[in-house]
């Protein structure tokens, strides 16, 4: 079975009439990026292609169903856009630490359970609720009934006396506590 579609010579005439005035209105929903209003134009043609009975239809100018077509698939772009992760370009990965061998963080996070146990039992209990199990300090406080000013004096201090007690680490100067999790992968017990 075949699919109908626009003959070459009337989609060349198309492209010729309402071409620059698609790409040129293209260029303004993508904010200027050519690229992408360039791949938008050549889109809605290939739509203009496959659908010959919008020639049929009683327009005088096939310039408002192109538009409404390229308006169309410019937005569905950009939602399939924002719907997936952010790309990142070669600049960011070149400046990014390469991943350490699985020796290398074993050895860290035995590190990390070892002076973490080092810690006193109340010290201890706000770290694993804070960094391992992501509690935020008012969750944290709660479950420990103690006050959040508490919480909060406790990490600090525990921070610091890691920082001692673990080679090359030292604590931001204002650690923040909210929903961190720690490196070692399983909370010490």
């Amino acid at each position: 079975m075949t699919t109908a579609t626009t003959d070459e010579r009337t989609l060349q005439e198309l492209q010729a009439e309402h071409g620059p005035a698609l790409l040129a209105f293209l260029l303004g929903l993508t904010h200027g990026d050519r690229q992408r209003a360039e791949d938008l134009a050549q889109e809605t043609l290939v739509r203009a292609w496959l659908h010959p009975e919008a020639f049929a239809a009683p327009y005088e100018s096939m310039r408002p169903w192109l538009f409404t077509v390229a308006r169309r698939l410019a937005i569905d772009a950009r939602r399939s856009r924002l719907a997936r992760p952010t790309e990142i370009g070669d600049a960011v990965l070149a400046v990014t630490a390469e991943p350490g061998d699985a020796t290398e963080s074993a050895d860290a996070a035995l590190d990390v359970r070892a002076a973490v146990r080092g810690l006193s039992p109340e010290h201890r209990a706000v770290l694993v609720r804070l960094y391992f199990h992501g509690l935020t300090v008012n969750e944290a406080a709660a479950e420990l009934g103690i006050p959040a000013g508490t919480v909060k004096s406790r990490s600090h201090y525990a921070l610091r006396l890691l920082g001692r007690r673990l080679p090359g680490y030292r604590p931001p100067r204002s650690a923040p506590v909210a929903r961190l999790r720690a490196a070692a992968p399983q909370c010490p017990s």
